[in-house]
């Protein structure tokens, strides 16, 4: 996914093409050996950059990523050397919530109170049911 002019700007350097972010990836490639580092879902994946995925056949573009989803937290220990696969599913589930509440704000209806796990009324029904 396309990192939006917003986001952009939170970069080392006001950008992923300042020279600040290129020494940061750089380093974390090397860390890496240009080798994805996998993530819990899939933490054995160790695909080689530039070549065919093991799994999905598809080239190989190792990408860095927050593993916070914090663009200003660029401490080493938060940061990973991932192919496509593995990024594209670490993100899935805060992309599912961005695009929710992006839906809501178009639609006229921000989420003011955002959910937790559960609900004021799931608590409710809990609090009835001891």
């Amino acid at each position: 996914m396309p990192i939006s002019a917003e986001r952009m700007k939170l970069y080392p350097g006001g950008s992923i093409r300042s020279r600040e972010w290129k020494d940061i990836r750089w380093r974390i490639l090397e860390r890496a050996r240009f080798r994805c580092e996998g993530t819990p879902m899939f933490p054995e994946c160790r695909a080689v950059n530039n070549d065919r995925h093991p799994e999905t056949r598809s080239l190989v573009v190792l990408t860095i990523a927050h593993m916070d989803q914090n663009p200003l937290h660029n401490d080493d220990e938060n940061l990973r050397a991932l192919c496509q696969r593995c990024h594209n599913a670490w993100d899935r589930p805060h992309r599912a919530v961005n695009a929710s509440l992006t839906r809501k704000l178009r639609a006229g209806q921000p989420d003011l109170f955002p959910r937790a796990t559960s609900t004021t009324e799931d608590k409710g029904r809990e609090d009835r049911a001891s």
